[in-house]
């Protein structure tokens, strides 16, 4: 065969190796999700687990159709809708809002992409790893009477393959094609291979040290999943408590606004009584005195409230001079509807054992224990003597400008070169093998601590919500009755005042007791359900679907609680 045949053939195998740098990209993430996919298999989440980006983000849209202060196109979701120039966000579309928006979640999810690559990586070093290589070699000789100018192409292919049990083998084929540069066109062709096996026999050796980095690399995927299931349920918790507070923030502007126009109407009908001398004017004063501190308090809840709800907006991942409207029916008909009709002062036991047993991050803190147990085994392994066992194989010769002439090379396992080895490295030097065990010592107690630790936190996160959750029950009942007393006062009170059986002070008393109480009311509503969103998140029973939202039924509370 002439030597533009071969080269042909091995350009034509080096042209179709080559691929382009998105299919790597592709190549990579059809790695990472089929392993998250596995890994989501074993752990009984069925969910779908995408690290894309929406194509189009609510953010891009607002900017767009609301004309904020950014360069940014268009874009659009559909779970919203706009009404005139706002967009209304109900608690459920919140949720999955922030899920697509904000940074961090995103970020949760790239982890786990991140840790599947990693894996991928482990995997691959236990595959059979190729390699190939062409060149060709314009050379001159001159070590003879006659110069020699020739062509020398070489291809070069290898195997290696590393087992779990701690064999490495490798082994390897050459090629070389040499044409002098001469009118005859003299060549000759070289062959070469070679094969090598290393057998660990003590230090390095079985499934259980050699692999230990693929099997953490293993668990750490699932510790990821984990993780960002517990960060999922927390931050959906984040996000409706945040809506929450900022509708009570909202309904304070309310109760403000309706404060500052009732003593309007008070100071007006106190003037008139003054006028018809039927009252001092020290009292028309007084009445004047506290509609401007009403003012005051409306235009200060106005800030707040726009302060809250801006911030609000970053949590969702929203420019903070959007124009958004929440739901602000949910405190009045939902929250109410939540109030449970029978408390218990302690926590059932039954709701500790179901945290301890569903919670996911305990679950990561013993794996981590079991995790420093194989580390330490493994830190054990290596105060082992290294006994190895080396075996190689060789046939063939090489061919090059100034061996053109001779005889074309064929592999002749019978004229091969075969070596062995058993080597031995006593352990006489192990310092720093001795201070890594020692150190692997310490992360298994530490490890272990962590795990009490984390078990005693979880106890106390399950009893103060669930003492929460009741504070906030009876809170419901005081202030509800509180708001009744309020009103009758208030009502009572105008009624004697017209009479000029009180003072115009008592009035203002009553109007000050009824904001309070009304407020009162409404935070004690938020927390309620708060407190009863932070129980369901700390037992591990708030389930949340892949678009962020919640599968929550008003009867979980009733149900675990029996």
């Amino acid at each position: 065969m002439k030597i533009e045949r071969y080269l042909s053939i091995f350009m034509l195998a080096a042209l179709t190796s080559c691929t382009t740098v998105s299919r790597y990209v592709t190549q990579a993430d059809e790695s990472a999700y089929a392993i998250i996919a596995e890994k989501q298999s074993a752990a009984g989440l069925g969910q779908p687990f995408s690290i894309s980006t929406a194509e189009e983000l609510l953010r891009n849209r607002l900017l767009s159709e609301q004309q904020l202060v950014s360069a940014t196109k268009k874009l659009t979701v559909p779970s919203c809708s706009l009404a005139g120039n706002d967009l209304r966000i109900s608690l459920q579309d919140a949720l999955q809002v922030a899920a697509h928006n904000n940074p961090n979640y995103q970020i949760h999810k790239e982890t786990i992409f991140r840790q599947a690559l990693a894996l991928d990586l482990q995997r691959d070093a236990f595959r059979n790893s190729w390699s190939g290589l062409l060149s060709s070699l314009w050379s001159t000789d001159k070590s003879s009477s006659t110069r020699q100018n020739g062509l020398h192409s070489i291809g070069e292919g290898s195997l290696t393959r590393h087992f779990k049990s701690g064999v490495t083998f490798a082994t390897s084929i050459g090629l070389d094609l040499v044409q002098l540069l001469t009118a005859n066109k003299v060549s000759a062709r070289g062959l070469v291979a070679d094969a090598s096996i290393s057998v660990p026999l003590l230090r390095g050796s079985g499934a259980e040290i050699v692999a230990e980095p693929l099997q953490q690399a293993e668990f750490d995927v699932l510790y990821a999943m984990w993780d960002f299931e517990r960060y999922r349920r927390t931050f959906a918790v984040n996000v409706a408590s945040e809506y929450l507070l900022v509708l009570e923030r909202i309904n304070r502007v309310d109760t403000a606004y309706d404060n500052y126009q009732r003593l309007v109407t008070s100071r007006k009908r106190a003037q008139r009584l003054a006028d018809a001398g039927r009252l001092p004017g020290i009292q028309v004063d007084q009445a004047l005195q506290d509609e401007l501190r009403a003012r005051v308090r409306w235009v200060s809840a106005q800030q707040t409230s726009a302060d809250r709800l801006d911030s609000f907006k970053i949590t969702l991942g929203l420019p903070t001079d959007a124009r958004i409207e929440l739901d602000r029916d949910l405190l009045t008909a939902q929250l109410q509807q939540l109030v449970a009709k029978e408390q218990q002062v302690e926590p059932p036991s039954g709701l500790l054992a179901a945290a301890l047993e569903v919670r996911r991050d305990l679950r990561i803190a013993k794996g981590e224990v079991a995790d420093a147990v194989r580390q330490l085994k493994v830190a054990e392994d290596q105060l082992r003597a290294d006994v190895t066992l080396l075996a190689s194989g060789r046939s063939g010769e090489r061919r090059s400008v100034s061996s053109v002439h001779s005889d074309d090379v064929k592999l002749n396992p019978d004229k091969g070169y075969y070596t062995a080895l058993l080597q031995l490295d006593l352990p006489f030097e192990r310092t720093y093998e001795r201070n890594v065990l020692r150190n692997r010592l310490i992360d298994y107690e530490q490890r272990q601590r962590a795990q009490r630790q984390l078990e005693d936190l979880i106890k106390y996160q399950v009893r103060s919500a669930w003492r929460g959750r009741l504070e906030a029950f009876e809170l419901i009942q005081i202030q509800q009755r509180a708001l009744t007393v309020a009103r009758r006062r208030v009502a009572s009170t105008d009624l004697f005042l017209q009479a000029g059986r009180i003072q115009i002070r008592d009035l203002l008393e009553a109007q000050d007791d009824l904001v309070s109480a009304e407020n009162a009311l409404i935070e004690a509503l938020v927390q309620y359900r708060i407190h009863s969103m932070e129980l369901m998140r700390d037992i591990g029973l708030f389930e949340i679907d892949s678009s962020g939202k919640w599968l929550e039924d008003a009867n979980d509370y009733a149900q675990i609680s029996q």
